[in-house]
């Protein structure tokens, strides 16, 4: 799509859009089906993303990273999925554990991981999600008992992306009483004594990266490895899972465009019944709605982003909102886009099938969109604010 149909963007931002273009069409595209098809973890193309800075996009400059707005991370991302939606999320769940930790972390910690990780010459992976506790995150069960100038940690974790294949692990770890206020946030070395990964998840898709469960068994942990205070867990998940929410909206962006594409294309192609598809008033009709609800969709996304960059009182229901029309959007654009494709978007030699199946797990992670609706509803019913 044009740019005219992108909110209004800086050159700064023009230029970050133009290098993830460049860089997804050249490191990607020729591997996106591959990886997914052999579920190949793309490391080496992650770290190349990291040369660019893509790692560590609104990590601090002083900590390694770009420095850049949520905005512009967004618009990054959203180029990344339009050809590798698996991939790109990797990137942006990265992003947001890299931020947890240069964030939080004492100086000597930052100091020893921020770069590394901002540049993606390491990797880190984050762990909320138990296999008690998805939605209801404040019930983790997750124990981190003090023992000296260390932590024993103890509890499993499930669905977690990258795990086995990264080299830091974000926890979130109960130290104190029940709820939210009890939990607390640890860096932990991917391969300390006491850590096991479970067996490899079989996917609908985000195949391109690997999904593990992790299981802590008295794993000692630095107390200098507490980020921020101890209960403070909670209120640090809270604040990256905005971010997060908005990068996962922008990867449904990605996806929802590069079906678009593929679907403009083919329709200019195919020929039935003597006319090319793009002849018919009704395909036109479904190709115009699909254009319109992506551009409301990025509107919403660039909108709570920009919140987000002002430290706007309402921007985590603006986040939530984002993410529930986004990511229910672009799961729609894509599976309307496979739709026009008739039987060729059911099979692998098109990329609409891929782009389906990786962006329907959008709906679910980093909050379910059946919990994006009980935060704006929360809002409307026990504040007198209006959403603007």
């Amino acid at each position: 799509m044009q740019a005219s149909a992108w909110p209004a963007l800086s050159e700064d931002q023009q230029a970050f859009r133009e290098a993830a273009r460049d860089f997804a069409q050249a490191e990607l595209a020729p591997h996106a089906a591959h990886w997914d098809a052999e579920g190949i973890f793309p490391r080496e193309a992650i770290a190349k993303a990291g040369e660019l800075g893509f790692c560590g996009l609104y990590v601090d400059e002083a900590a390694g990273g770009s420095g850049l707005t949520r905005l512009d991370a967004a618009i990054v991302f959203e180029e990344l999925a339009a050809v590798d939606p698996s991939t790109a999320a990797f990137v942006s769940i990265h992003n947001m554990a890299t931020w947890m930790l240069t964030a939080h972390a004492r100086p000597a910690l930052r100091d020893t991981w921020g770069a590394a990780l901002a540049s993606g010459a390491k990797l880190a992976s984050y762990c909320l999600t138990e296999p008690g506790a998805g939605s209801d995150a404040a019930s983790l069960k997750t124990r981190a008992v003090r023992d000296g100038d260390d932590y024993l940690l103890t509890g499993s974790k499930a669905f977690i992306s990258g795990a086995g294949a990264t080299d830091l692990l974000v926890v979130m770890a109960r130290t104190g009483e029940d709820g939210a206020r009890g939990i607390s946030a640890f860096a932990v070395l991917a391969d300390a004594a006491g850590i096991a990964y479970g067996r490899k998840e079989e996917k609908l898709g985000w195949n391109s990266q690997p999904t593990r469960g992790v299981a802590f068994e008295n794993v000692r942990v630095p107390a200098t490895n507490l980020l921020g205070n101890e209960d403070d867990g909670f209120k640090i998940a809270m604040k990256g899972l905005d971010g997060g929410r908005i990068n996962i909206a922008a990867c449904s962006l990605g996806a929802a465009q590069g079906a678009l594409d593929a679907a403009r294309r083919y329709m200019g192609e195919r020929r039935q019944f003597g006319k090319k598809l793009a002849e018919f008033q009704a395909l036109q009709f479904k190709l115009a709605d699909m254009a319109t609800q992506l551009v409301a969709a990025r509107q919403m996304v660039h909108t709570a982003a920009r919140k987000l960059d002002a430290r706007s009182a309402d921007a985590t229901v603006w986040c939530a909102m984002a993410k529930r029309f986004a990511t229910d959007a672009g799961f729609a654009i894509c599976n309307d886009a496979l739709q026009l494709h008739g039987g060729y978007g059911y099979i692998r030699e098109y990329p609409i099938e891929r782009l389906l199946r990786d962006c329907r797990v959008h709906q679910i992670l980093e909050g379910t969109n059946e919990i994006m609706r009980v935060i704006v509803a929360r809002h409307l019913l026990n504040t007198d604010e209006e959403l603007r």
